[in-house]
This record gives C-alpha cells, structure tokens and sequence, in this order.
C-alpha cells in the first residue's frame, strides 16, 4: 500500500512539474496568456490528485486480492485520461484573451501527462 501511494505521490510531483514547465515554454514560444483560464496551482492540485487517485485504485486491487487486475485498471485510466481531453476542446474561453485556438495545444497534453509518468515509473514500483 505503501509504495502505491509513494508511487502515485511521485508520479503526481513529476506530472505537475512537467505540466508546468510545459505550461511556462508553450505561452513564451507562442506569445500567450492563459493565466485567466489556467495557473500552475490548479495544474499541481490536478496532477497531484490524479495520480494518487490512480495509485489509489492499485491499493484497492490488492485490498480486494486482484493484483492481475491492473490491465483492466490501466484500460480504465486511459479511457478516462482520453474523455478528458474533451473539456478543453469543449470549453468557453474569455472573449478577451488573444489567440484562443491555441488553447487546447495547451492544455491536452496535460490530460495525458499524468497517466503517462505514472505508467512509465509503474515498473520501479512492481513488487518482487
């Protein structure tokens, strides 16, 4: 359970940092502003979080004694990592901000970067 957390909790502080970064590059190569829709602290809070809730669901396949359910978990995470990219598509932006199409360039790879880290440290963290 211990390191499922640890798991989650660093997968999340890698996500977000690089969320952050991704965010800071993108706005001063293309000359944006998103500040009004986007901040880093709701990109932590959103990586953070959604990496422990996939480490949560990993803590409960042991609890419930299907480790091999994990495939299944994964699938699950994808799925709803990919409907999550629809919001930003979806969204009503300000009309004051400048150059609004370049929104969801933004903000789509951030709806992946958390399943994507926490899969790739996933072999570091599997139980001998």
């Amino acid at each position: 359970m211990k390191t499922n957390l640890i798991h989650g909790v660093l997968a999340g502080v890698l996500s977000a940092t690089t969320s952050v970064i991704y965010l800071n590059v993108y706005q001063n190569l293309n000359f944006v502003d998103f500040s009004s829709v986007i901040n880093a602290g709701s990109i932590i809070g959103a990586s953070i979080m959604g990496c422990v809730f996939m480490a949560i669901g990993y803590v409960l396949l042991e609890k419930i004694g299907k480790p091999n359910g994990k495939g299944v978990l994964n699938l699950v995470i994808i799925g709803l990592s990919s409907l999550s990219i629809l919001s930003p598509l979806l969204m009503d932006l300000p009309l004051e901000l400048d150059f609004p199409e370049l929104f969801p360039a933004l903000a789509i790879p951030m709806h992946l970067f958390p399943a994507m880290i926490f899969f790739g440290l996933d072999p570091f963290f599997k139980a001998n």
